[in-house]
């Protein structure tokens, strides 16, 4: 993967649960329909005024909660590129990888603002804030997951990769 178009920050605390990015009360609602709720709670504006490619940046345990993977399918609906958090909770990290939506850890998101266009290159393991000029580096995924990150998540990866013969994944 080569460095990403850049793409604007939407900057959110510690602590940001699975309830907050796909309300338990909404659940029964279709994925797109679902989606426009994402982080209402700590940002109404949020699902109407992000765009394909940009990025959620957080603080630490961001996905904490449920094990629902909704709250991963959301921000991929919304076109999010990547959320880069201190730290993620398990849980919400494997399901966000599983759909090919990349979760970064980095110790430095203090220093990223709201509105800072950033770029990321998974495979270099380095994040540029086009805005301050600084890069910054993190732990680049192992190849196997960059390769299904690339290929659209778990399922997408599976399908591409499964031998054409076996017809073992339809």
């Amino acid at each position: 993967m080569t460095p990403s178009p850049t793409g604007r920050t939407f900057v959110f605390g510690d602590q940001i649960d699975t309830d907050l990015l796909a309300p338990g009360h909404l659940m029964k609602l279709d994925p797109e329909a679902l989606a426009a709720h994402c982080l209402e709670a700590v940002d109404p504006s949020f699902a109407s005024t992000v765009r394909s490619g940009d990025f959620v940046v957080a603080g630490l345990n961001f996905g904490l909660g449920s094990s629902r993977e909704q709250a991963a399918v959301s921000l991929k609906q919304l076109g999010v590129r990547a959320v880069i958090a201190k730290s993620f909770a398990r849980i919400f990290w494997r399901n966000a990888i599983n759909l090919g939506l990349p979760a970064v850890t980095l110790a430095e998101v203090e220093e990223i603002a709201a509105g800072d266009r950033l770029s990321l290159d998974l495979e270099a393991g380095r994040l540029i804030n086009e805005t301050s000029g600084r890069t910054y580096g993190f732990a680049p995924f192992p190849d196997h997951l960059t390769a299904m990150m690339r290929d659209g998540g778990l399922i997408a990866h599976l399908k591409r990769s499964a031998p054409a013969t076996t017809g073992a994944i339809a």
